[in-house]
């Protein structure tokens, strides 16, 4: 016999997860004391719950297996789900558990009482709560499977009562609690695909996330077509930024090569990804599609033809069919484009480019140049999001994470901190904009308590620069609400007991780079960036220029 506490603690031991974060509290106590109890489990105590659910979520993402979160009673749950949302987005597996009201006093609208079923229902691939000790086997078993097997979050919620239970049974079939294997396609769609890839005069590769684990096939792929590669934002780090035949992304993360690339190709090959900005695919029908997810094929964009399995095995099996080419004229052209474009990037990035302020670029450029090689690069959500998407240039072993597809400001910090626990040897670099390094400000206090060595630079323009340029771009004067104050980021980590540093002029750039990455612990650099600097637009239409003018006079003279 055993509580259900120390039987989840155990489980989740048993299938390898090595952390869990949270917030200690009232309904949580029998399954925190359980934790104390487990050697090969640590607590991590996070200052708010929501950097909690985003340390589960950046673990998973970054890893494919389970993170795990915590929060109590009422709020210490309701604060977990807007973190969720980073896990449930990216289909990333995640449980989050939950305390709830003891069960004799449900019903009653109680002190914290609330529906945690209904709140998660949203975000979560299931949900539940373990009203009795007999329950508790299955349902954690259930809620583990579902997480891995829909790849999303599960959430359980347990009352005090029944966390101090005993339970006679353990959770079943702990061996099929492990990530979803790969899928292999159908022979004679990879027989069809190789049909309409043959008959193209030319072909562009698109990759997303779904090709993690095929940069080989990929690469092989694309060499024997003389085919550009072109990825989304979360595939940045499938192919080395040298790598011959990467052209580089699409759209405002990307640049004009890539965008070109998938608009000028007889056919386009869309591997794992769904890309969710349709103005930048084609609506012509010659696409391809390959993905594990049959619901996702021709949702972007209309497809010709559509296979369902692993890109992996798909372009294992594709590549028996298909012979060399030898025309490499249109894969010419797109290097060529890349290659204009990858200068005036540089240009861009150049510390000693005019004027007197810190260039954002020059910024994400330098500490990309300066990461280790098997660093991880953890982006926050705004302009930043177009600094370190455009100008990080990964190599091999580096690893981009984001909020790619929920696009939240102020959820680096917090993946940062699970993904630095993971393994405090590897550097993890936070790119985060002054707004999102605000937001959950104290989950700094948990990187230094824990000693988690995060990196956490801030590129300070003084306000929303994303919402500002959007505004900009709509015909529309900024609003007030555009522009804030800050404090000295340098001195608050600094007063947190971490190392700070403050970067105002050019020259300062390089060296404060190269001794704030050299420094043990968690630290911040304090960047002030010109607020005024725009992104690097593949394609600016004339409309979009006037409405852009139009808004700089209008601010100029206050209307």
């Amino acid at each position: 016999m055993t509580t259900v506490a120390d039987l989840l603690a155990s489980t989740l031991a048993e299938i390898g997860v090595r952390q869990i974060f949270g917030i200690v509290g009232d309904a949580l106590n029998p399954f925190t004391d359980a934790i104390e109890r487990q050697h090969e489990l640590t607590w991590i105590g996070v200052r708010h719950e929501e950097g909690a659910a985003l340390a589960a979520a950046g673990q998973a993402k970054l890893t494919g297996r389970l993170g795990v979160c915590c929060g109590t009673t009422g709020p210490g749950g309701t604060h977990l789900v807007a973190g969720l949302y980073e896990a449930r987005k990216d289909h990333a597996p995640v449980l989050a558990i939950t305390g709830d009201v003891e069960q004799a006093k449900a019903g009653t609208d109680g002190l914290q009482e609330n529906s945690p079923d209904l709140l998660f229902r949203d975000v979560s691939v299931y949900t539940t709560t373990i009203a009795t000790a007999e329950q508790a086997p299955a349902a954690i078993r259930a809620a583990i499977a579902a997480a891995y097997g829909e790849r999303g979050v599960a959430h359980i919620s347990v009352p005090p009562e029944v966390f101090k239970a005993k339970v006679s049974g353990q959770v079943p079939s702990l061996a099929t609690l492990r990530p979803r294997p790969e899928v292999a396609p159908a022979p004679e769609d990879i027989a069809a695909l190789a049909d309409r890839i043959e008959r193209a005069k030319s072909v562009t590769l698109m990759v997303g996330f779904g090709c993690r684990g095929a940069a080989a096939e990929v690469s092989a792929l694309a060499g024997r077509l003389h085919a550009p590669v072109v990825h989304t934002y979360r595939a940045l780090d499938l192919l080395p930024f040298e790598h011959p035949y990467n052209i580089g992304g699409i759209g405002l993360i990307g640049g004009r090569p890539g965008t070109d690339a998938v608009a000028d190709a007889d056919l386009l090959v869309m591997l794992g990804t769904d890309y969710p900005y349709t103005e930048f695919l084609p609506d012509h029908g010659r696409v391809v599609q390959v993905d594990e997810r049959a619901q996702v094929l021709g949702r972007r964009a209309p497809v010709a033809l559509g296979v369902v399995g692993s890109v992996r095995p798909a372009l294992a099996m594709l590549l028996e069919h298909l012979p060399q080419r030898d025309d490499t004229k249109f894969l010419d052209r797109a290097r060529k484009a890349r290659e204009t474009w990858v200068e005036m990037l540089s240009q861009k990035a150049d510390p000693a480019r005019a004027g007197k302020l810190v260039h954002p670029q020059a910024v994400a450029r330098a500490l990309s140049d300066a990461a280790a090689d098997d660093a991880v690069h953890v982006s926050d959500t705004g302009e930043v999001t177009l600094w370190a998407g455009n100008w990080l240039r990964p190599k091999a072993e580096q690893r981009v994470v984001g909020s790619f597809n929920n696009a939240a400001v102020g959820t680096g910090l917090g993946m940062a901190n699970g993904i630095a626990a993971l393994d405090p040897a590897r550097q993890v670099i936070l790119h985060v904009g002054d707004g999102g390094m605000t937001m959950l400000l104290g989950e700094f206090m948990t990187a230094v308590e824990h000693k988690l060595p995060v990196k956490a630079v801030v590129y300070d323009n003084g306000g929303w620069g994303l919402v500002h340029f959007e505004m900009e771009g709509a015909g529309y004067p900024a609003a007030k609400g555009t522009g804030f104050t800050n404090p000295d980021f340098a001195a608050f980590a600094r007063a947190c007991g971490a190392h700070g540093f403050t970067v105002k002029e050019p020259g300062e750039l390089l060296p404060a780079v190269t001794t704030f990455l050299a420094t043990e612990g968690p630290a911040i650099l304090h960047v002030l960036t010109d607020p005024a600097e725009i992104p690097a637009m593949p394609h600016i239409k004339p409309a979009q220029a006037l409405r852009f003018g139009i808004a700089k006079v209008r601010e100029l003279v206050g209307v």
